[in-house]
């Protein structure tokens, strides 16, 4: 919810910018597919990581002093972001898991400690995988109401089924559920696509796609805003409006 929500406003307000004359920089890229948490702020809210670059790590020394100082300075930047979220202990102990866990990756680079010999496809899943669960670990303080809330979650978790996690879709559903569920999965393929494409070449060259695969790409994705708006949950505001 989070992702979707915050990389869909930075989206539109790249694109509005850009009707406008302007260019922004991009802000997200493909974050959870990240093999450390390092490599995750690299690719999440790129422009807030390099504001704290710019004006307080460096600032600070950055990697520039000795090894033990530059660990401490990367705890005091996620320090700092999570309080610049705001003034709750949510938000420090967000930005403090965040904190422990680049100083521990920090350090295992600095002393060349490596968990795999060598690089294969399944050692890079297995990052993914480990870089997602920490992830998702930290956002339950980020978008709980109060560390009880967040305690309660842990404590409270369990496995759904396949029935918790469909029932959901299935209510009110316009088509077929295994329908829509194949519209869904599709969608999001071609999407991942074309966020492929962006960064690896600068740009998607839809013209070059033929003229019936074009269309269709254009009705599904319209059919699926239009879907989103009048089935949804209903109008709600950006979760970032409150920072």
């Amino acid at each position: 919810q989070i992702y979707c929500d915050f990389s869909a406003y930075s989206d539109i307000a790249i694109g509005t910018a850009r009707v406008m004359g302007f260019s922004l920089m991009q802000n997200f890229r493909q974050p959870y597919l990240a093999r450390s948490v390092r490599e995750f702020w690299a690719r999440w809210h790129i422009s807030l990581s390099t504001w704290f670059r710019d004006y307080l790590y460096i600032p600070l020394g950055g990697n520039r002093i000795s090894k033990t100082r530059t660990l401490i300075n990367m705890f005091i930047i996620f320090l700092v972001s999570g309080l610049w979220h705001g003034a709750a202990w949510t938000f420090v102990v967000w930005g403090a898991l965040h904190g422990v866990f680049v100083v521990i990756e920090t350090f295992m680079v600095q002393r060349g400690i490596r968990l795999f010999r060598q690089e294969t496809a399944l050692t890079r899943a297995m990052q993914r995988g480990a870089t997602f669960a920490l992830v998702l670990v930290a956002w339950v303080f980020f978008r709980a109401n109060s560390l009880e809330d967040a305690l309660d979650i842990f404590t409270h978790a369990h496995l759904l089924t396949n029935a918790d996690i469909l029932a959901p879709f299935a209510a009110g559903a316009l088509l077929p559920l295994w329908i829509e569920m194949v519209l869904s999965v599709g969608l999001i393929g071609l999407l991942l696509w074309v966020d492929s494409q962006a960064n690896n070449t600068g740009g998607v060259r839809l013209p070059r796609v033929p003229l019936a695969l074009r269309w269709a790409t254009y009705y599904t994705m319209g059919a699926a805003v239009l879907f989103s708006g009048l089935y949804g949950a209903g109008a709600q505001q950006f979760i970032y409006f409150q920072f």
